[in-house]
């Protein structure tokens, strides 16, 4: 992807598409940096996190918030084309976007994923590399018409330890990726990345229903130990009832904690 400086004097404008603990701190650290963000896109409700406190971050006038039906609009798209943002930016933005919002952007639009693509694409990418034994790390990339696929800017790689449940690891992503954010973005700001195509044939893709199939633990099956493990401890997160077993026709819901000896 050939790419022009587009920036007007020393600001670059841009549309974030933002939720969650890491777009709050990735939305912060961008207006911090005097980048001028010109739009916002919201999760729908029932996806949505820390909302409000995106909204005060981003500096954004409430006229110049969308939500995910809105991009829908060909009204909408017109005025966020209007605005003159020459990137967007997503940051767990949990929807689609379609080709009509992406050609938009003149710089395109990038996304902070928090895995080591090919490897997890889509949903839950704290679980998968436990319970797949796939590499785990985080990318930002160019977004396209598929999910998660688009040509690689920079990644890292973040190491799955014993003792990591889906919440450490989660974390621990949540970091990598907003270190190598900041890490990326003077490449970003002055042109000078070199994005590489995904093999994405080699990597793998989880949907948000996927986790359903390994939460019921089944009392008649047979486990190997680690593969039992492996699903209780990606699925120990606060706030989430994740992995159970039915008894008396009741779920019994189950954590794990992990410790290395001292």
């Amino acid at each position: 992807m050939g790419l022009r400086n587009y920036f007007v004097g020393d600001v670059l404008k841009i549309v974030i598409l933002a939720n969650n603990n890491l777009g709050l701190k990735v939305t912060r650290w961008l207006v911090q940096n005097e980048v001028s963000v010109v739009a916002l896109v919201l999760n729908s409700p029932e996806k949505r996190s820390r909302a409000n406190e995106i909204i005060s971050g981003s500096r954004i006038p409430l006229d110049k918030i969308y939500e995910h039906y809105d991009l829908q609009d060909p009204e909408t798209l017109q005025k966020i084309q209007s605005l003159g943002a020459e990137m967007a930016i997503s940051i767990l933005y949990g929807h689609k976007l379609d080709a009509a919002f992406l050609d938009i952007f003149p710089r395109g639009c990038i996304n902070l994923h928090p895995s080591y693509l090919p490897f997890n694409k889509g949903a839950y990418t704290n679980v998968w590399p436990i319970i797949d034994q796939t590499t785990a790390g985080v990318t930002i990339h160019y977004m396209d018409n598929g999910i998660d696929t688009g040509p690689i800017i920079a990644q890292s790689k973040v190491e799955v330890e014993p003792v990591d449940t889906g919440y450490s690891l989660y974390q621990k992503l949540e970091n990598e990726a907003y270190d190598l954010f900041i890490n990326s973005w003077d490449n970003i700001w002055n042109s000078k990345v070199v994005p590489h195509v995904q093999r994405c044939e080699e990597g793998s893709y989880h949907s948000s229903r996927d986790v359903a199939s390994i939460d019921r633990i089944d009392l008649d099956r047979f486990y190997r130990a680690g593969d039992l493990i492996n699903i209780l401890r990606a699925r120990t997160y606060p706030h989430y009832k994740g992995a159970y077993f039915e008894k008396d026709y009741r779920r019994i819901y189950m954590k794990l904690s992990l410790e290395y000896e001292d």
